[in-house]
């Protein structure tokens, strides 16, 4: 696709958006590299994805275009927001299927986003009410929420013991069988935004003395146990990740953000993983852009597979990421939200819908879901 660019002298010339370009992510020829992030909805009654998500995901999908469904639990205790979807029962899988139709139709690639929340979750969230799971049990101090109004409450988590880890990764395995099942072309593990498996990397979180815990191979012991399994199970053509190595998000910081990205894509290099999907280290919070020192670079070099960047990205920011080979591919997420024929858009440098953080996670089926307008219904 090419679009129309302003030259030196003003004169517009026809150049390739670099965005827009076509690409090869494994077995799958994409015809464009903006990528829909990962972005939970809480619009899923009773953890089963809902019919409803058939017109979201269809609207946002182009042919070659590739998706990444929202953060779908892996078992009953995975769970830490309410109406999220899972993937651990047949009826959640029956759910998806319709989803991953539409998808396919229109020529999209999707991809399922599998996580486990660990210890942001609360006792009301978890089977028989137990206390949530994680590396450790220290709790989460209670946060304001992404809404910036409601303030979420956490409680003590148990600390996973030696012998019960494997369980956890089995989860996972099963899960990835489940989304092959549904028809997804491949999972995504969430690896990033202190969850489960980022509580287990990160030192700012992880307290443990076995073999999970202390140096940085043992943190990321348990994320890998996690990778191969799933490997093992689906095939790595059918296997990224999520990383947010700069990220702090529910106070899982670590104090070499750097070293852990390295080790973390150099290991991952073992099992020729499809993609690495990575957090920029500007994106410190939720929402927020901050300045910071740290790149990516040095993992994306490191990298031997398609490399995804995500976090506060625009039209300009991305293109540049791909023209400087920074990125291969780059994840929106507010603005694919509020923008279903994103791509179309960027082709186009037409103007942008703006996002309404206000409607991101009410449990209203239409309202900030499928309503947003596409191109042609806003001229």
């Amino acid at each position: 696709m090419d679009g129309k660019v302003q030259g030196q002298n003003g004169v517009s010339a026809e150049a390739p958006i670099p965005l827009l370009t076509p690409y090869t992510l494994g077995k799958f020829q994409l015809s464009h590299r903006v990528v829909l992030a990962p972005l939970t909805r809480l619009r899923s009654w009773n953890n089963v994805p809902q019919p409803h998500a058939i017109l979201y995901y269809s609207q946002r999908t182009t042919k070659g275009g590739l998706l990444i469904a929202e953060a779908t639990g892996v078992s009953d205790t995975a769970q830490g927001y309410p109406q999220t979807p899972g993937i651990w029962t047949k009826e959640q899988v029956e759910a998806w299927k319709p989803i991953v139709d539409a998808v396919h139709a229109k020529g999209g690639i999707f991809f399922c986003q599998i996580w486990h929340v660990g210890r942001v979750s609360n006792t009301g969230f978890q089977p028989n009410g137990q206390a949530p799971i994680s590396c450790t049990d220290r709790p989460l101090t209670p946060q304001t929420q992404s809404n910036g109004i409601d303030v979420a409450q956490f409680s003590t988590p148990r600390r996973l013991t030696t012998e019960e880890i494997p369980l956890v990764v089995n989860d996972f395995r099963l899960a990835a069988r489940n989304a092959i099942e549904a028809g997804f072309d491949g999972i995504e593990i969430h690896g990033a935004h202190g969850y489960l498996l980022d509580q287990f990397m990160k030192d700012h979180v992880n307290d443990r003395t076995d073999k999970y815990g202390g140096s940085l191979e043992n943190r990321c012991r348990f994320p890998l146990e996690v990778v191969e399994a799933i490997v093992d199970e689906i095939g790595a053509d059918k296997v990224g990740i999520r990383l947010s190595p700069f990220a702090d998000y529910a106070e899982a910081g670590d104090s070499n953000p750097e070293a852990l990205g390295l080790y973390m894509v150099e290991s991952l290099n073992k099992y020729g993983l499809v993609y690495c999907h990575m957090v920029e280290p500007r994106m410190k919070t939720v929402g927020e852009k901050c300045e910071s020192p740290h790149s990516l670079l040095p993992m994306r070099k490191a990298f031997r597979g398609t490399f995804i960047v995500a976090g506060g990205y625009d039209r300009e920011d991305g293109n540049n990421a791909v023209a400087e080979n920074r990125a291969d591919l780059v994840a929106y997420g507010r603005v694919f939200l509020a923008n279903p024929d994103l791509p179309k858009r960027f082709a186009l440098n037409a103007p942008l819908n703006k996002y309404n953080r206000e409607t991101f996670y009410i449990p209203d089926p239409v309202l900030g879901y499928t309503d947003y307008p596409f191109l042609e219904d806003s001229e």
